[in-house]
């Protein structure tokens, strides 16, 4: 198949729903409904052509499914070209259907286009682990050292919230308080190099489950939209998640990420959430987003364990 299209993200998002209700420390930061629809909606119009997917159904319903991105080049937002040389697969298959990954490999083995094979397991996911080795993966220690761009995934109950914490002038708002513009600029200002843009924003702000009241901003004195999250919300597994989330160059270390989670928290309590997630480096050598998290009572869950077939 070719790229996923409102339909099949739908479905995939509610295989995540069914993890995340049976399974949570299975999951990773690539395969949750806010990542899903994030990466789907803000991607789609510069990566839709090198995207393939499968899925597979047992009695009309999503058991698995596979989204590899292909080898691809494409301008980033700063003016620089990103080049990707090999294949990255995300995968998801329901607890009970583990077996499955076996056929989504075989399939990626069909597209992957003859380059080197990258896909990620969860260090919580044992039969993943047996089964990725079986077809011919092994751990990326480059991807997966220390110093390496892994990924862990934390979550956290939402009781005993502290109140949130400003800078004197500084204020909260949300997506519905400020223009698409704006909110665009807060996110680039936060990610200088992506390619973010107002066509993005619209096709994030029509996928479930977006909500103009959880995508939460602080503005500075000056106006400046000093920071910027995503909640997406899952009412029925009355679960949030954090994605993304980042603060304006200029405005760092003032404490600002930690008010925006602890404002964001509250927020998804009200909502009906009773519980939040998040995904952030966990590399011991890049440590301030998750000692931001831990420090705002997330807990690790599960890391990613990098995996690679090099088949050049």
């Amino acid at each position: 198949m070719e790229e996923p299209g409102p339909t099949e993200l739908r479905l995939m998002q509610g295989l995540a729903q069914d993890v995340t209700a049976l399974r949570p420390e299975l999951l990773n930061g690539d395969a949750t409904i806010g990542e899903l629809a994030w990466v789907w909606a803000k991607d789609f119009d510069a990566l839709a052509p090198f995207w393939r997917h499968r899925l597979w159904f047992v009695d009309g319903r999503l058991v698995a499914w596979g989204w590899a991105c292909l080898h691809h080049r494409v301008p980033r937002g700063d003016g620089t070209v990103h080049e990707i040389e090999t294949a990255n697969l995300t995968w998801q298959t329901h607890p009970d259907r583990a077996a499955l990954l076996g056929e989504i490999l075989d399939w990626y083995d069909d597209v992957a286009g003859g380059v080197d094979q990258l896909l990620t397991v969860q260090s919580a996911d044992i039969e993943a682990q047996r089964i990725v080795a079986a077809h011919g993966y092994a751990f990326d220690a480059e991807a997966g050292a220390d110093n390496g761009s892994w990924a862990q995934f934390n979550t956290r109950e939402l009781t005993d919230l502290p109140d949130p914490a400003l800078p004197e002038g500084f204020r909260f708002l949300n997506a519905n308080d400020v223009s698409a513009a704006d909110a665009v600029e807060a996110h680039r200002q936060a990610w200088h190099k992506s390619r973010f843009n107002e066509a993005a924003l619209e096709r994030v702000r029509r996928t479930w489950p977006y909500r103009g009241d959880l995508h939460v901003l602080i503005a500075a004195p000056d106006g400046t939209l000093a920071a910027t999250a995503i909640i997406w919300l899952d009412e029925t597994t009355r679960t949030a998640e954090f994605e993304p989330v980042g603060t304006h160059r200029v405005f760092r270390r003032r404490g600002l990420g930690t008010a925006l989670q602890l404002h964001g928290m509250r927020l998804a309590k009200a909502a009906g959430a009773t519980r939040m997630l998040i995904a952030c480096r966990g590399a011991p050598a890049d440590p301030a987003a998750r000692n931001m998290y831990y420090g705002v009572g997330f807990r690790p869950i599960s890391r990613d364990l990098p995996q690679v077939k090099a088949v050049r």
